[in-house]
């Protein structure tokens, strides 16, 4: 259906929640995650209301995502390690990707984002900055991400991490910018969480490493 009549975001009344008539919800499989199908209608931006629809939800938990940034040595952490929904890519299941993992109930997404950066990198992290929280596939995945960024030392970061329990097998590399950066034109950081940290680290990088190099004030360079 196409219509050429043209609308402004800002057009009221904006359709939400109360818009959605939800007629049926079913468990197909509960496991660590939960797959729904859903029977509804929903109102339409022309009026009226659409037919009755099935929809299946891949409910998964709330995740967070940690850019991991070392203005003093322009360097960042990637973590590589095996993904199963990558089992089919035609060049590897193993991929590169910024420090994630699933928020807990009563944790606080900043105390995620730390503990994951100490579970898969064996990494503290100083100042945190939140970037973004998005849907990364919200027509069939009630997920959101929220990522941060990060400030680290990333003198003697390395090796093999994660936890056992988990089945972890985490490969931590310390890379330059400029590496990470051809790293994303060659297709290889092909996932949301660097695709957005890096275009995000591309515009504050200047900045972040001019606040680890203060300049000295007048005084302080006369003291000299």
């Amino acid at each position: 259906m196409a219509s050429s009549t043209s609308t402004s975001l800002l057009s009221p009344p904006p359709l939400g929640r109360q818009d959605v008539e939800l007629i049926k919800r079913e468990t197909l499989h509960q496991g660590f995650f939960r797959l729904e199908a859903l029977e509804l209608r929903h109102r339409l931006f022309e009026g009226g209301w659409s037919e009755v629809m099935r929809r299946e939800v891949h409910h998964r938990f709330d995740a967070v995502g940690v850019l991991l940034y070392d203005p003093e040595h322009d360097a960042l952490v990637l973590v590589e390690q095996f993904r199963a929904g990558a089992v089919d890519d035609p060049l590897t299941p193993w991929k590169l990707e910024l420090v994630a993992g699933l928020a807990e109930q009563g944790e606080s997404l900043e105390d995620v984002a730390r503990r994951e950066a100490l579970e898969e990198a064996g990494c503290r992290v100083g100042q945190l900055t939140k970037l973004h929280t998005y849907y990364p596939s919200p027509g069939a995945c009630n997920e959101r991400v929220t990522l941060f960024c990060g400030l680290i030392d990333t003198q003697g970061l390395g090796g093999i991490h994660g936890l056992d329990e988990e089945h972890e097998d985490i490969r931590v590399h310390v890379v330059s910018f400029p590496k990470a950066w051809e790293l994303l034109s060659q297709g290889r950081l092909d996932n949301a969480m660097c695709l957005i940290g890096l275009h995000w680290l591309a515009g504050q990088r200047a900045s972040l490493r001019a606040a680890s190099h203060p300049v000295p004030t007048q005084g302080e360079t006369d003291e000299e």
